[in-house]
């Protein structure tokens, strides 16, 4: 348990020293945030706020996770992989949009494809690692998925991945979740190595704290950022630290095998994801629109309430999500 404490410290003030060397960094390199047209009016205002501010918390957690880990440590090393290589593919998509001055970045299909061959190799990694047995949340059982491990990991993946990407609409929304998901995860995983050690199974309990120790750098890093990033935010994590984000939360759920609690306490993740799904489904289909604007976040927005209760909103429905998916296992 100290090494959590220390992970969490260590992460938040080593995220605090970097968000002062390299928001600067980013002004002068003039990489700001280009605000959509189509969205909030209020949002204009934005316009010009240094971006790719991911890179503040993706070093923290990735040389803090391995420094604090101990012994059997691959797990760790496959989650990290598994988050730097989401993370290049935003950075990448930053970069495109940001430093060469075009608007669209990565197309679609080369983000998924990017995404689907990463989750392809971790997913593999998983089931040679882990097994093909997930735990179902609210049971004492595990349902073996036998050949459908792979592409239904690959589905919650990359399904994770954008939806953390859709949530990172608002001020402190994305690394304000993230925050409350990863520490959950934490104690799920520390709890989980003494449950394993307990059973003789010794190496999968020092993996599973290790997971403990990657997660709580998460939260920590998570929150340092959020000095910086908070109403009004003075960087943006970017599609950069967004994706490393959504990586390495679910990367640490597959080797968990409790992918299927994601839905409980990320739930906020998935209603900003289901949000755009049915907002594009009603409106080919009906000519209509459900939300005044998708994500969902920017309905609440657009019906008046402040940018910073809808965080708050969101947070705490977060909190609750996740003392039930504390429940649930």
């Amino acid at each position: 348990m100290d090494r959590i404490i220390y992970s969490v410290i260590i992460s938040f003030v080593f995220t605090l020293a970097l968000g002062v060397a390299i928001i600067p960094m980013l002004k002068r390199l003039k990489l700001g945030q280009s605000i959509r047209d189509d969205g909030p009016k209020s949002h204009f205002s934005k316009a010009g706020t240094p971006t790719m501010g991911g890179i503040m918390f993706i070093i923290p957690i990735v040389l803090v996770s391995l420094a604090l880990s101990t012994r059997s440590y691959d797990y760790t090393i496959a989650a990290v992989l598994a988050l730097l290589g989401y993370g290049a593919i935003g950075f990448t998509d930053d970069f495109i949009k940001v430093y060469m001055k075009r608007s669209l970045g990565l197309r679609a299909y080369q983000k998924l494809l990017g995404q689907i061959l990463i989750s392809v190799l971790f997913a593999l990694y998983a089931y040679r690692s882990v097994g093909s047995s997930v735990y179902v949340p609210f049971t004492n059982t595990e349902w073996n998925l036998g050949y459908l491990y792979i592409p239904i990991m690959v589905f919650i993946m990359v399904g994770t991945v954008n939806s953390v990407n859709l949530t990172d609409g608002l001020d402190g929304l994305a690394s304000g979740v993230t925050l409350i998901v990863s520490m959950t995860i934490s104690i799920i995983a520390a709890f989980a190595g003494y449950a394993m050690e307990e059973s003789g199974l010794i190496n999968m309990g020092h993996n599973y704290k290790n997971l403990s120790v990657l997660a709580a750098a998460i939260t920590g890093s998570c929150l340092g950022f959020l000095r910086f990033n908070v109403h009004p935010a003075k960087v943006f994590m970017g599609d950069t630290g967004s994706m490393a984000l959504g990586g390495g939360v679910v990367a640490i759920m597959v080797l968990l095998r409790m992918p299927l609690l994601l839905p409980i306490i990320g739930g906020v993740y998935m209603a900003e994801s289901l949000s755009v799904i049915l907002q594009v489904i009603s409106f080919k289909s009906r000519g209509k629109r459900i939300f005044r604007m998708s994500p969902i976040h920017h309905h609440f927005e657009l019906g008046g309430m402040p940018e910073t209760r809808v965080v708050a909103m969101f947070m705490i429905a977060t909190v609750l999500l996740c003392l039930i998916g504390l429940l649930a296992v």
